[in-house]
Order: structure tokens, then sequence, then C-alpha cells
């Protein structure tokens, strides 16, 4: 037997582990909103929505996990319908944070937020600024935007991470009735 040079090998051993690394982007069929049942620190239940999207310009480094849309809903009970609770859009990378002056000062205080900007379907590129979660990987999304998404075919959403690299992400929207009825989404106030 031939023994194999050692340089041969390296090579093709960093090859192997650069591929298990990454998720592997799922067909389109495979977008679905994932439903969990979880439960609060203090004992509440809540229904848990995740949607996973993909990264079209990835941040730099290894990140392991692709963007995903994450929506927590109060369950109902009896014939009332569950409640909205908060959405998330989890990136997996330190974003660049802006500090934003309130619109009335009080003080000194601004506001941290995280500038995107975001497409659904083929409208004009639109902007905000979004509340960056408490590990700044990670930013709150508005009610608001999030009742324009629900319906919507494709969603791209445009960050900087905290070394000023553009991210590109894109969300394949499923059909979203279930999430809307148990979150009450899109419900009007009554």
């Amino acid at each position: 037997m031939k023994p194999v040079p050692l340089l041969l090998l390296v090579p093709l051993a960093f090859a192997s582990f650069g591929f298990s690394a990454m998720t592997p982007q799922q067909p389109s069929s495979a977008h679905v909103w994932r439903q969990s049942q979880n439960t609060t620190a203090r004992g509440t239940p809540y229904a848990r929505f995740t949607l996973a999207g993909k990264f079209l310009k990835a941040p730099q480094g290894d990140v392991s996990n692709r963007p995903a849309f994450v929506l927590d809903c109060a369950p109902g009970s009896g014939t009332r319908k569950g409640k909205f609770a908060a959405a998330n859009l989890l990136i997996g990378t330190a974003m660049k944070i802006d500090y934003v002056e309130p619109q009335e000062i009080h003080g000194t205080s601004y506001y941290p937020k995280i500038s995107v900007r975001y497409r659904i379907d083929d409208a004009k590129e639109e902007a905000e600024k979004w509340s960056p979660g408490t590990d700044k990987t990670s930013a709150t999304i508005p009610k608001d935007w999030l009742k324009k998404i629900l319906r919507a075919h494709t969603v791209e959403i445009t960050a900087e991470d905290d070394r000023g690299s553009q991210l590109e992400m894109q969300f394949d929207m499923p059909n979203s009735p279930p999430v809307e009825d148990a979150c009450s989404v899109d419900n009007p106030k009554k």
C-alpha cells in the first residue's frame, strides 16, 4: 500500500468540515410556518411560529443558522382567538446599531435601532428602523409590518452587520391562514 502524502489529506478534511457547517437550502415546497408549543418562565403557554429564510449575501465568518421570522402568540380560550405577542427577525450575527434621537427629547437618551431596507414582492424598496434584540443578533418586527408580509409571496430584507457588511435575506412566504388565525394579526381591533 502506498502512503498518501499528508498535504493531500489536509485540504480534503477542511473541505468536508466547511460544508457540514452550512445549512442546506431546502426546496421552495419546504417553506412553511413551523409551529411549536412553548411555556413562559411563569408557566403561561404560547404558540411559536418559525419561518426559515436564506441569505442572498451572507455574513462574513461562520454563521451556522439561516435567518428566520419568529412569531409568538398567546393562545385563545373558548371562542376567543389567540393574540399576537411578539415578532422577531433572527439573523444570527451581531448587527450594526444606530442610536436614534427620539421625536420628543426628555434628557439625553437615544434609542438603539437597526436600519433595514425591505422589498415585498415587486413593490418599491422601503426603509425602517427596528429595535434590536438584547443580544443584537435579532430585531423586533413591528406588528404593522408583519401584517404587510403575511400575504406576500417574497420578502427581501437588507441590513448591515456590526462590521458594516451588507446582509441580504430572502423569505419565500407560504400561505399563512394558520398564523393569522392563531395570532389575530390581520384582524381589525373591535
